[in-house]
């Protein structure tokens, strides 16, 4: 059915019905919405705001896909997302992937930092002669370096890729659509979903990924608290000392990096904007994303990133003054960091997955994710791995009860 025509029979009265509804169209909703589509499902992909909108967690220019996971679960859900990115690129025509190198560094012995390096390949090495000498890594402290894998993607232009081929494959994308109920009625299989504006559509299965909405929308419409907290985060980018500029591009084979101890630092190189390039703390103060405070919100992130580059990164990067940039964002946290990928259960039974508490670190899985939470929903089953060998143990509720 076109989209016009379906929802001028919503507009109307008239019942919609769907195979799979997904709410919420950042990564992990567009993503789910061309998986269930290239497999021949009728899919309605719902979006609370405009699409391509910067009030969650999937907009802006740039994300790190990385295999060096101090967890070892996430490392074979990577390698798929990665080639699902390629496959992706292919069929569509977009480019999002640049690849990287991806650096890691950390002190001597840091449990963390060894386990990113085994789980990803990487090789210890002295970066002193590498990427014209930019980094100074103090003593009892050691880098590692991965060639594969690694690279940037460009997040608002993936997003738009996977709604593109979404549509291609014959899905209804709607904007400005605030899902407020989703409710199953007695004698009826499947779920209906309702909007603020009065719509309503039947789907067979339903599949919510709202990301930092997710705690109080399923409040909402199940009455079920999962402990996932948005924190606002801040994109920094800094600007780059003169003549040091080329030293840190993609096209000199800058990595991407991560700095474990005191203060977690991750960084892309210098891309889109050039002469500057992002330098980011890995956190932020707990918000409401209803209500965020736009001025402050961040809290001392940027000194906190000032202060690092000031001891690891002098002679290339300028902190005088502070970020060029700031940009608002936003993680999903779990207690425990790990995804929740799983049925809402309950009334729900499988009618109902959801696929939330990103963390700050899912973007880059999104084409994974995808696929996994549209086999869910059509396939009706938790599988304990996918082809990859990915295991959705770890993501279950359950886990978080008591």
């Amino acid at each position: 059915m076109a989209a016009e025509a379906a929802f001028d029979a919503a507009a109307a009265g008239s019942l919609v019905n769907f195979d799979v509804i997904v709410v919420g169209a950042g990564i992990m909703g567009s993503c789910v919405a061309y998986a269930a589509s290239s497999r021949g499902a009728s899919v309605l992909l719902l979006e609370r705001f405009d699409l391509l909108h910067h009030l969650g967690s999937s907009h802006g220019e740039s994300r790190t896909i990385r295999e060096a996971y101090t967890k070892a679960n996430y490392p074979p859900m990577v390698r798929l997302a990665r080639r699902l990115w390629v496959e992706a690129e292919a069929k569509s025509g977009y480019s999002v992937l640049t690849p990287a190198p991806q650096l890691s560094i950390g002190p001597h012995g840091d449990a963390s930092l060894l386990a990113a390096v085994k789980n990803s390949g990487a090789g210890y090495l002295d970066v002193a002669g590498r990427w014209g000498g930019a980094f100074r890594i103090p003593d009892g402290w050691v880098a590692a370096v991965s060639d594969v894998g690694g690279g940037v993607l460009n997040a608002t232009k993936a997003v738009a890729m996977f709604q593109a081929l979404a549509v291609k494959e014959g899905a209804v994308v709607r904007d400005n659509a605030e899902v407020v109920s989703i409710v199953k009625k007695e004698g009826e299989n499947g779920v209906f979903v309702k909007t603020s504006s009065g719509e309503e559509f039947h789907g067979a299965k339903c599949v919510v990924t709202v990301g930092a909405w997710t705690s109080k929308l399923i409040k909402s419409v199940a009455g079920v608290d999962l402990p996932i907290q948005p924190l606002h985060t801040l994109v920094l980018y800094w600007k780059i000392k003169p003549g040091r500029e080329r030293d840190l591009t993609a096209e000199a084979g800058f990595p991407t990096f991560f700095s474990y101890g005191d203060s977690h630092v991750y960084s892309t190189p210098s891309l889109e904007l050039p002469g500057l390039i992002k330098i980011n703390y890995d956190s932020g103060p707990p918000c409401d994303p209803d209500n965020r405070d736009w001025a402050s919100g961040g809290g001392d992130v940027a000194t906190r990133v000032a202060r690092w580059i000031d001891e690891f990164m002098p002679d290339h990067v300028d902190t005088a003054g502070g970020p060029v940039l700031r940009q608002s964002c936003m993680y999903s946290m779990t207690p425990d960091e790990d995804f929740v990928i799983d049925f809402l259960g309950g009334d729900f039974g499988h009618d109902v997955v959801i696929g939330a508490g990103f963390s700050g670190h899912g973007f880059k899985m999104g084409p994974a994710v995808g696929r996994i939470l549209a086999e869910m929903a059509m396939d009706g089953d938790a599988k304990t791995a996918t082809e990859a060998g990915v295991e959705l143990r770890h993501f279950k509720i359950k886990r978080f009860q008591g």
